[in-house]
């Protein structure tokens, strides 16, 4: 019996010891996992969104050259907006969707500019599906070059490694209109839907190239209708390295950040293999979000440079994607950027808990609104009518100041 015990007592520290090796050396891993599993948390949201460099893998974005100097001409922002025949109260409407920055530029002026819930100025805030509408430009950047020979070609020309994927045959087009046809759950409160094991394999440092060519499954054919997709973008930053030879970090550094005038330097969240998190790990200061905001407001053009491709600034963000999956009022989609329901030369990037580039061409207006808004979907239409409502609050801001 001693000896039994003796032994079962060895073996359980025998055990023990191993758990505690396999944690030291998976540590890392362990705390991103936790990190992504509390990220949303009421505790924690506001100051993850800030720090998003502290809880996953990162690379730097150098920025360069001389910090484009804004011009300020401070003016208050109308009181109240309209919404379906109902007045709201714009300091309140910042305040309940827990705005963490908000910031208007007119005719290239800063005409309001405030930092609300602790946050500040040098803050790089975490983009989330505005990044996706970076991935556009630089996409365009690569067209232009001739990079991309159509958009026409099947994605698989390009990244031969998705021919066995859900992508197979698919068009850079389909996949850029979020018409891929793919199958993917895109519910973020549902602990085993594909967004939220993507964000797993991040969080583990797994590749989210593999990821996407593990998508198999078919919801629907291509090009038939657009159902939003994150994993998209992603195949879509596949394509844009393999066409360039380049990393996304790299092109975003060379196309971007070195010509803007960045105030900081930028980051991407990125995967195990140092592969950016296109869909939504561009993380910047608002002030950088308004000078990308800026450049497609001057439909590509900055400091007498095309930095942007004309024929791309105009036309991905025109509404040219299929009709979306539900019914009712839609927002319009084109590559990469939503617009607004009767549009009038005006478009928007947005992202999860109401991150949003608004940019009105005809009234020279970009709005900038990071949020840490835990509610972004409660209103009975999965987000619809709260983005809706967001929108003619910038609409009605836009308006007066432009007057």
């Amino acid at each position: 019996m001693k000896k039994f015990l003796k032994y079962s007592l060895w073996t359980f520290l025998g055990l023990l010891v191993i758990i505690i090796i396999v944690g030291l050396i998976n540590r890392e891993k362990i705390i991103r996992l936790y990190n992504v599993n509390n990220l949303f948390t009421e505790e924690k949201i506001i100051s993850n969104f800030s720090s998003m460099n502290k809880l996953f893998i990162s690379t730097n974005l150098p920025k360069s050259g001389d910090v484009y100097q804004w011009q300020q001409a401070p003016k208050p922002l109308p009181a109240s907006f309209n919404f379906k025949d109902e007045k709201y109260n714009i300091e309140q409407y910042l305040n309940d969707t827990r705005t963490t920055s908000f910031l208007v530029v007119n005719d290239g002026k800063i005409i309001f500019e405030n930092y609300y819930l602790g946050t500040n100025v040098d803050d790089r805030r975490i983009s989330w599906s505005v990044a996706k509408s970076f991935l556009s430009a630089m996409f365009g950047i690569a067209v232009g070059e001739g990079k991309i020979a159509s958009l026409d070609d099947a994605v698989t020309k390009y990244v031969p490694e998705l021919a066995q994927s859900a992508y197979n045959g698919v068009t850079i087009r389909n996949v850029l209109n979020m018409a891929s046809g793919v199958e993917f759950d895109e519910d973020y409160l549902d602990y085993e839907s594909d967004i939220n094991r993507m964000g797993r394999v991040l969080a583990l440092g797994g590749s989210m190239d593999k990821f996407a060519q593990g998508i198999v499954a078919k919801a629907r054919k291509a090009g038939e209708i657009r159902q939003y997709v994150s994993i998209d973008t992603h195949v879509l930053a596949m394509v844009l390295r393999a066409a360039t030879g380049k990393s996304l970090s790299e092109l975003f550094v060379e196309n971007l950040w070195s010509k803007l005038g960045a105030g900081a330097d930028a980051y991407y969240v990125t995967d195990g293999k140092k592969v950016a998190f296109a869909l939504g790990g561009l993380n910047l200061r608002t002030r950088d979000y308004a000078l990308f905001g800026q450049l497609f407001l001057q439909n590509g053009k900055w400091n007498n440079e095309q930095i942007i491709p004309l024929d791309w600034a105009v036309e991905s963000v025109k509404n040219n994607a299929p009709s979306p999956n539900y019914s009712g009022e839609a927002f319009g989609y084109g590559y990469q950027w939503w617009l607004p329901i009767n549009a009038n030369e005006e478009f928007f990037a947005i992202g999860i808990y109401g991150q949003y580039i608004y940019i009105n061409r005809k009234l020279g207006v970009v709005i900038v609104k990071t949020s840490a808004d835990r509610n972004f979907r409660n209103d009975g239409a999965d987000g619809d009518l709260i983005k809706q409502k967001t929108i003619e609050m910038f609409r009605a801001i836009a308006r007066d100041v432009s007057d």
